[in-house]
C-alpha cells in the first residue's frame, strides 16, 4: 500500500497541487486509498489467457473476428461467475500473422503475463512457430484457425487444433463440387501460405482420383490487390471450376476483378466467404458463389441462434466463420480449466483432451493427436446477398 500512496504524493506535487490541500483531506485522501486497495487485494486474482491473432497486417480484419468472438465468450462466461470463481482475463497480443511477432508474443505472454493458456495464432506459419514455445515451457496452446494438416502429426501433446485442416475440407467438399457442377477441368488461386498451397494440394489429390483436369494453378502474396493478370490466365485456360482460396478482404477484391473480367467458370471459395463484411464488399457480384465454410450464421439450432442474438447485440452484425472460431476456442479453453480445478498446466493439458463441448459449430471433441471432430461444414450458395445452404458435412474422429 506504501507504494501506491507515494505514487499517488508523487502525482500531487507534479501537478503542483499538494500546498493547496490541508491534512485533513491528504489523511483523509490516504485512508480512502487504503480502503480501496484493501478492496481491491481481496478480488480474486483473474484467469488469464493470452491470445495471439493479427490486428495488423493483411489479415487484420479476420484476426479481430476471432478476437471479438473470445470476448463475448470471456464475457458470458465472468457474467455466470468466470472460472474457478475467477473472472476470466483475455490477454491479447499482435502476431501479425507472421512467425517472428508470434514467437515474441507467446514468449512474453508466458514469461511476463504468466498466462495459463494460449490460444493462437490464426495463420498455420505462425502457429507452427510457437508451437515449440508452447512445448518447451510446457503450457498448452489451442488454435481455432490454423489448418495445416502437419500441425496435428507433429506429435506436440501441448497442442491442439479446434479447426478443420486443408486436406478434411477438400474430402468433405471435392465430390460433390464434381457432383454438382459437372466440372471436368479445375484451376486454382490461392494466397501463397501454407494454407493456400496446403488446400490446392489436397484438392488436385482427390481431382486427381475423380480424373478432373488441373488447368493451372495460380498463387499470389497476403499484400496482393490486383488479381487481373492470373485472372487473365485462368480466363484463358477456361476451367469448368475454380478454386479460390484467400481470407476476407483479397477474397472479395479478387471475385470483383474475376466479375469485371466477365470469368465464366463456376467459382468455389475457401475461407470467410460468408462474413457480413465479405458480402458488402462484394455486393451483388458475390451471387452465385459456391463457398466451403465451417460456419454460416443462418445454421439451424438454438445454440447457434443464441450465439448470433448475442453477437449482433454486440457488434451490430452476424457472426462469421472467425468469430464463431474465437467464441468456441475460448469456450472450450474455460471449459478445461473448470474442468482441471486449477490453472496449473498439466492439469488443463489433460482436461482438454476429455473436451465435449457443444456450440453453434457443433459438438466438438479432440481425437488422440489433439485434432477436433464433430465440427459441421456447409456448402453454401450466395443468393441476393445472402448464403443459402446446399448441403452439409461433418469432420468424423480420425485419428
Amino acid at each position: 500500500m506504501s507504494g501506491i500512496v507515494i505514487q499517488r504524493f508523487v502525482a500531487f506535487r507534479t501537478q503542483g497541487e499538494l500546498g493547496m490541500l490541508d491534512l485533513r483531506r491528504l489523511l483523509a485522501g490516504v485512508l480512502l486509498l487504503g480502503v480501496t486497495a484493501g478492496a481491491a487485494l481481496a478480488q480474486p486474482q483473474p484467469v488469464r489467457v493470452g491470445v495471439i491473432e493479427p490486428q495488423t497486417g493483411p489479415v487484420a480484419f479476420d484476426g479481430t473476428s476471432v478476437i471479438r468472438g473470445a470476448r463475448l465468450a470471456a464475457d458470458e462466461i465472468n457474467r455466470a461467475g468466470g472460472v474457478l470463481g475467477r473472472p476470466l482475463e483475455l490477454v491479447i497480443a499482435d502476431g501479425a500473422c507472421r512467425p517472428a511477432d508470434s514467437v515474441a508474443a507467446a514468449e512474453r505472454l508466458i514469461t511476463a503475463e504468466k498466462v495459463s493458456v494460449l490460444m493462437g495464432a490464426f495463420c498455420s506459419g505462425a502457429t507452427q512457430a510457437v508451437m515449440p514455445i508452447a512445448d518447451r515451457n510446457r503450457v498448452p496452446l489451442v488454435t481455432g484457425v490454423s489448418s495445416l494438416p502437419a500441425l496435428t502429426e507433429a506429435g506436440n501433446r501441448w497442442f491442439f487444433r479446434n479447426a478443420e485442416t486443408d486436406a478434411m475440407i477438400a474430402t468433405a467438399f471435392a465430390r460433390g463440387l464434381v457432383e454438382e457442377t459437372k466440372a471436368k477441368t479445375v484451376a486454382f488461386l490461392a494466397v501463397n501460405d501454407d494454407w493456400g498451397r496446403g488446400t490446392v494440394s489436397s484438392f488436385r489429390s482427390v481431382f486427381d482420383k475423380l480424373n478432373v483436369k488441373t488447368s493451372l494453378s495460380e498463387f499470389f502474396d497476403h499484400h496482393a490487390s490486383d488479381f487481373y493478370t492470373p485472372l487473365t490466365r485462368i480466363r484463358s485456360a477456361r476451367p469448368d471450376l475454380v478454386i479460390v482460396v484467400a481470407e476476407t478482404q483479397a477474397a472479395a477484391t479478387l471475385v470483383k476483378q474475376a466479375r469485371e473480367l466477365r470469368l465464366p467458370s463456376k467459382i468455389f471459395g475457401v475461407g470467410a466467404w460468408t462474413t457480413p463484411t465479405f458480402l458488402n464488399l462484394v455486393g451483388p457480384a458475390a451471387n452465385g458463389l459456391l463457398a466451403g465454410v465451417a460456419y454460416t450464421a443462418n445454421a439451424p439450432g438454438e445454440r447457434n441462434a443464441a450465439f448470433v442474438r448475442d453477437y449482433r447485440a454486440m457488434h451490430n452484425e452476424d457472426p462469421g466463420k472467425y468469430s464463431a472460431s474465437g467464441y468456441t476456442t475460448m469456450n472450450i479453453i474455460a471449459q478445461a480449466i473448470q474442468r482441471a480445478g486449477s490453472t496449473d498446466a498439466a492439469a488443463v493439458q489433460a482436461a482438454l483432451e476429455q473436451t465435449d463441448y457443444t456450440g453453434p459449430t457443433g459438438n466438438l471433441r479432440f481425437d488422440g493427436k489433439h485434432q477436433i471432430y464433430g465440427l459441421q461444414l456447409y456448402v453454401v450458395e450466395i443468393e441476393s446477398g445472402k448464403p443459402e445452404v446446399r448441403g452439409t458435412a461433418q469432420l468424423e474422429r480420425n485419428d
